[in-house]
């Protein structure tokens, strides 16, 4: 005889209401990265020390990637070519 078990998915929830917002840049240039609401407050100041100390190395606009290829990295819209485009 087999014996079967209820199972029930784990059910994931965004977590938009545990994250803080925290801008690494400036006002006129924001930079801004999102961490835990829950994380201790003494991890959470090192970790932003370390991502400012670092803020140079993420690419925040496709201007800080000047080397990556459109070729590769390029949005494109299949259209078809009999079919005129509505706005």
């Amino acid at each position: 005889m087999e014996k079967r078990i209820e199972w029930e998915r784990p059910k994931f929830q965004p977590c938009f209401e545990e994250l803080k917002s925290i801008n690494l840049g400036n006002d006129m240039e924001k930079r801004e990265v999102k961490v835990d609401k829950q994380m201790p407050l003494e991890l959470q100041a090192s970790l932003v020390e370390l991502l400012r100390e670092y803020t140079d190395m993420f690419a925040w606009s496709y201007q800080d990637m000047p080397g990556l290829d459109r070729a590769i990295v390029k949005h494109k819209l299949p259209l078809l070519p009999d079919y005129t485009p509505v706005h």
